[in-house]
């Protein structure tokens, strides 16, 4: 699978179907992906395999006998749905994950590498504004890195 990566903008419809963008849909051999909730109140979105490799590390990580970790399970495991692709490249959003992520009608499709995250455009422009200066101190930690 080549990297899915780019930031797209796409409207949802009154039905709760997106449509994926053709650039991330040509590089996905599945029809389906699988959908849950993020930590940032958007949306992740992981092809079949991605999904199963990290369901698998975040299962093999966590104990249902840790309060923490089953509030983690609790969030990110158990609302995750399978989404198929619809003739015209089309996601169904469900509902319970619509409500989550606050989506409206105008989204944000954002690529990075092995997932993609699906945004409300307001709430993601307002995540954006209000972590700034979070972004540039998290960049300066990555001062090892050189090119």
């Amino acid at each position: 699978m080549d990297l899915l990566t780019g930031e797209y903008k796409n409207t949802l419809d009154e039905k709760g179907r997106i449509s994926f963008p053709s650039k991330l849909r040509s590089t996905i051999e599945s029809t389906t992906l699988w959908v849950t909730q993020s930590l940032d109140h958007c949306l992740w979105l992981f092809t079949p395999e991605e999904w199963n490799s990290f369901k698998s590390k975040v299962m093999e990580s966590a104990s249902p006998f840790n309060a923490k970790n089953r509030l983690v399970l609790r969030h990110l495991i158990a609302p995750a749905q399978e989404v198929e692709f619809d003739k015209s490249g089309r996601l169904s959003i469900p509902q319970s994950l619509r409500d989550y992520a606050g989506l409206s009608k105008d989204c944000v499709i954002l690529g990075i590498d092995k997932y993609v995250e699906l945004w409300d455009a307001d709430q993601f422009n307002a995540y954006n504004q209000a972590n700034e200066q979070s972004l540039l101190e998290a960049a300066e930690e990555l001062n090892a890195i050189t090119f």
